[in-house]
């Protein structure tokens, strides 16, 4: 996609936050620096009780929506919130404690010049960005495919962009989805063109108030794993 073509994509980047304040600052910047004027940031937060609204507020920026206080308790109902409120033709996720490497949104666009959703690759890192893993991509063994991320996903919702025809097909979010990450990416490979980015795009924090558990064990027991593979499924079905 040439520079023109690139320059006519509107984008939203739709942020979730909760208790963010220690490394939300860092991730709004990292974000800022490559979205256009007509470009959007939109945030929900859902019931912070540090400073991370204080910290939203304080940027002044026209670009940042920030959407009216709701308490859900939930990523995955915080993130359907704030995605239903995007304008963009391009959507990406962001959490509110990663950093967005350089050029990140300029290689997208040109992925998704051709397929609808695209994914690339991250390093694991700590609270104070020191490595973990090298690449989320060897360490999961990701590939393409919609039983393999049935059953061992690598959609990951930081390291994730994608076309609004995606997220029409996807939302509302089945109420028993555990991931809505990995939802998106299983409709995208059901019924949309998806593609692997090799390059590391994003640092992705691992630290103690982590929700989910990219890049180490689950702590679902394996009945609790069959029973998620198989709302999937049935909601996969339905769709």
């Amino acid at each position: 996609m040439g520079d023109e073509e690139n320059a006519a994509m509107n984008i939203s980047v739709c942020m979730a936050v909760h208790n963010g304040e220690a490394f939300l600052r860092a991730q709004m910047d990292s974000i800022l620096v490559q979205l256009k004027s007509d470009d959007e940031l939109i945030v929900s937060d859902d019931g912070s009780t540090d400073g991370s609204l204080q910290i939203l507020q304080s940027y002044q920026d026209p670009r940042i929506k920030i959407l009216s206080p709701k308490k859900f308790g939930s990523p995955v109902q915080n993130f359907q919130y704030v995605l239903e409120g995007a304008k963009g033709e391009i959507i990406f996720l962001a959490d509110q404690d990663d950093v967005w490497h350089n050029k990140k949104i300029e290689v997208f666009l040109d992925y998704l010049h051709n397929v609808d959703l695209a994914i690339c690759d991250c390093r694991l890192v700590d609270a104070q960005l020191n490595e973990i893993e090298s690449s989320f991509f060897d360490l999961n063994r990701s590939r393409t495919g919609l039983l393999k991320n049935l059953f061992k996903s690598s959609f990951i919702g930081c390291c994730m962009g994608f076309r609004k025809g995606v997220l029409e097909k996807a939302l509302p979010f089945p109420k028993n989805v555990s991931m809505h990450d990995q939802w998106i990416g299983l409709i995208a490979q059901k019924y949309f063109r998806v593609e692997f980015i090799p390059q590391v795009l994003v640092d992705h924090r691992r630290h103690s108030k982590n929700y989910s558990t990219t890049g180490t064990r689950s702590k679902n027991s394996l009945n609790r794993k069959i029973f998620s593979r198989l709302q999937l499924i049935k909601n996969l079905s339905q769709y």
